[in-house]
């Protein structure tokens, strides 16, 4: 049998145009043993030092400014999402790209990674995130401290409760937007379009930016908040920390939830009725 033909077959069997990966376990202790799983938390650490490195240093470069000089927040926001795009465009292919422990907890819900990979992942995220802005404090230290270390906390004039649903639809949109941009359905269907996936990942990340920077200096990224938080050591940081774990995993459980188990299935089910009438 030709490989068109056999491609045919197993279109047909399954009813659909695209193959979905299967679940993962929630435990692959076998993974362990695989070079491939050691290489992605090495990508997944040096990322997530190189996203806190440039944002970071874009942060305190453009605090240091006078009125009216620097990047502004529009460029911090730029700064945000340009190195997402870039970051998810390299590494995708080896670790998937996720640089956001709250985009891991999203396909750890989602059964696409293991529970040993999504704990391996967070720590290495969160590691390269200290190390990252430690680099910061190293290059910019008569700076650093003196503008707040690039540190996430709760805007005056905004409660803890604005901030935290801040947090929290920010990171649905952020976790949403990867799970669309990596559907295989989505793929199968628009693969004549040379849509990037990092694109609108990146996109997401700036266009959250826009809208959080005034509230909560945007988190989204739990990595993100921790490392700035450990360097700089403020009391008033650490007391708002708990808003940028709780924020991004809820945001990030709803997003899985309602992507995986209410559109996608949705989904299958109009397009299996499709079918089932136009075969009658």
């Amino acid at each position: 049998m030709s490989k068109e033909a056999s491609e045919d077959a197993r279109t047909h069997h399954h009813g659909k145009d695209y193959v979905d990966p299967p679940p993962a376990c929630l435990m692959d202790m076998g993974e362990l043993k695989r070079w491939s799983f050691y290489r992605a938390l090495i990508v997944e650490f040096v990322a997530t030092l190189l996203f806190l490195y440039v944002t970071i240093a874009t942060v305190i470069g453009h605090k240091k400014q006078e009125l009216c000089d620097g990047v502004g927040l529009l460029g911090i926001a730029w700064s945000f999402g340009g190195m997402i795009f870039v970051l998810v465009y390299c590494t995708a292919g080896i670790s998937g790209g996720h640089i956001n422990p709250a985009v891991t907890f999203g396909m750890l819900i989602a059964r696409k990674v293991t529970l040993l990979r999504a704990a391996a992942y967070m720590a290495a995220q969160c590691s390269g995130a200290i190390c990252g802005v430690g680099l910061v404090k190293a290059f910019m230290k008569p700076y650093y401290n003196r503008l707040g270390g690039g540190a996430n906390s709760v805007e005056a004039g905004y409660s803890k409760g604005s901030a935290l649903g801040a947090e929290i639809i920010g990171t649905f949109v952020l976790v949403y937007t990867v799970f669309s941009a990596t559907d295989p359905k989505r793929k199968a269907r628009d693969s004549h379009v040379p849509v990037l996936a990092p694109l609108p990942i990146g996109f997401a990340v700036f266009m959250v930016h826009l809208a959080t920077i005034p509230i909560t200096g945007t988190g989204i990224n739990p990595a993100r908040s921790f490392g700035p938080a450990v360097i700089f050591n403020n009391d008033k940081i650490w007391d708002d920390q708990w808003i940028f774990w709780v924020g991004p995993f809820v945001g990030a459980l709803a997003a899985a939830i309602y992507h995986q188990y209410v559109l996608r299935a949705a989904a299958v089910k109009a397009l299996a009725s499709f079918r089932s009438n136009v075969g009658h």
